[in-house]
């Protein structure tokens, strides 16, 4: 027997009559008004979202090892710039994902359950998608349907797969991905187990909530995300089945995920889309080879943002050892770690052809809606600018091809790394 919970006995019915959310959301705003940088929008977030519901989204897996290297790993690489290149801004930060146009080399990665954030969800990314013209992708466990993102955007879409048992929910997934207009298809391989999130762990992590009385007391301590929780309609899988609500994140992904899925798999998946196609969670130049023999048209550099394989490497450190692999043709997207526009500069210089973000973006969803998404973009795009401006390169191309002579490693320094207060900024993810 279910457990009765607000949305069953209709309390979202009645509070979404009562419109109370600008007057909680007040404090949230005010604080988004002041972020100057992606630090900025992760205490922003920490503040207004339910722990359990924060916690999610800035954890990693097992000791977090992962998820620090991961930024580490950025400050470990100088920018040698050169001088009296003769640029101004604005420069031209075009490029080309999956064939298509965009605005900017960067993007929104698919992210899992945007609703538990906002709730706006998926519809606010896809929205600062179009609002910054890039990439906007869309998750297959998202909370927000293929047509209803179909009607915001008409831009560049890509739809993330996951390894599933059901060859006919996949296949009727992707059919309804074509329909919707998404351009592209990223199937995600380093999910095939849950990666130990031991925050979510602790905090008794569940999609909906157990209504426990730790979260209940932390929910009375967030009253802006709570009152958008129950003043709107429960969360679901929109993607895979509208009629289900969603469980636990977890024991869902376990008992669908197919553990299995080998290469042979991979061919007959393309044979399905038979359009471009990126296999998400490539770390090994000998996956990459692979990859491409097999027909993916584009190798995603990712570790699932240390969520997964505790100790898994940084990505922007195997990024050149995989474009050495494919070659220049082959377009490569990266993802991990990224914090800052000098990131995403150092990433296009080593090999990337785009760079996907993840928690920057559900940082500033988590902490105003469509209007915390947009500010995220901003900010990178701005940091991004100034970075090539400084590095004497004006448009992606130029980076991309001067890249490997502008961007050198070197040793680490206790300097690099952050003073006593950084763990209260979110330096590394926090600390539990």
């Amino acid at each position: 027997m279910s457990m009765i919970n607000p949305h069953k006995l209709g309390v979202h019915k009645l509070l979404k009559h009562i419109p109370l959310n600008a007057l909680f959301d007040a404090p949230a705003k005010a604080r988004l008004r002041k972020a100057v940088n992606i630090a900025d929008l992760r205490l922003c977030a920490k503040q207004r979202a339910h722990k359990m519901v924060f916690d999610y989204l800035d954890a990693g897996a097992d000791d977090e090892i992962s998820l620090r290297r991961g930024k580490d790993a950025y400050s470990e690489l100088e920018m040698h710039f050169h001088i009296l290149s003769g640029l101004k801004p604005p420069l031209d930060l075009s490029t080309k994902i999956f064939g298509q146009d965009v605005k900017l080399p960067f993007f929104g990665c698919p992210t899992a359950g945007n609703r538990m954030f906002h709730w706006e969800g998926e519809t606010a990314a896809a929205r600062a998608a179009k609002h910054h013209g890039t990439l906007y992708g869309l998750s297959s466990l998202a909370t927000t349907g293929i047509t209803e993102i179909g009607e915001i955007t008409d831009g560049p879409k890509v739809f993330q797969l996951y390894v599933w048992k059901d060859r006919e929910l996949v296949k009727d997934v992707l059919a309804k991905a074509k329909e919707g207009g998404f351009h592209a298809m990223a199937l995600t391989v380093d999910f095939t187990w849950y990666g130990n999130r031991e925050r979510d762990i602790r905090n008794d992590f569940s999609i909906p909530p157990k209504y426990s009385l730790n979260q209940i007391v932390e929910a009375i301590r967030k009253p802006a995300w709570t009152y958008d929780f129950l003043s709107h309609d429960a969360y679901k899988y929109a993607c895979i089945n509208t009629e289900v609500p969603a469980d636990s994140l977890a024991a869902f992904v376990n008992s669908q995920i197919s553990p299995e899925f080998d290469w042979k798999d991979a061919e007959w998946l393309l044979g399905e889309w038979n359009m471009p196609s990126a296999v998400k969670g490539v770390c090994r130049p000998d996956d990459a080879i692979k990859a491409v023999e097999t027909g993916f048209t584009t190798m995603w550099v990712s570790n699932h943002g240390a969520r997964q394989l505790e100790t898994s490497p940084a990505t922007i450190d195997v990024l050149p050892s995989i474009r050495e692999a494919v070659g220049p043709d082959v377009e490569i997207i990266m993802d991990g770690g990224v914090q800052r526009g000098t990131d995403i500069c150092k990433a296009l210089a080593l090999g990337a052809d785009s760079v996907g973000v993840g928690k920057p973006y559900l940082y500033g969803l988590a902490a105003g809606g469509t209007e915390g998404v947009i500010k995220a973009y901003d900010i990178l795009k701005v940091e991004l600018d100034r970075a090539m401006g400084l590095l004497g390169t004006g448009t992606v191309d130029e980076l991309k091809k001067r890249g490997p002579g502008l961007i050198k490693r070197r040793h680490g320094s206790a300097r690099d790394y952050p003073d006593r207060y950084a763990y209260e900024r979110g330096y590394g993810g926090g600390v539990i």
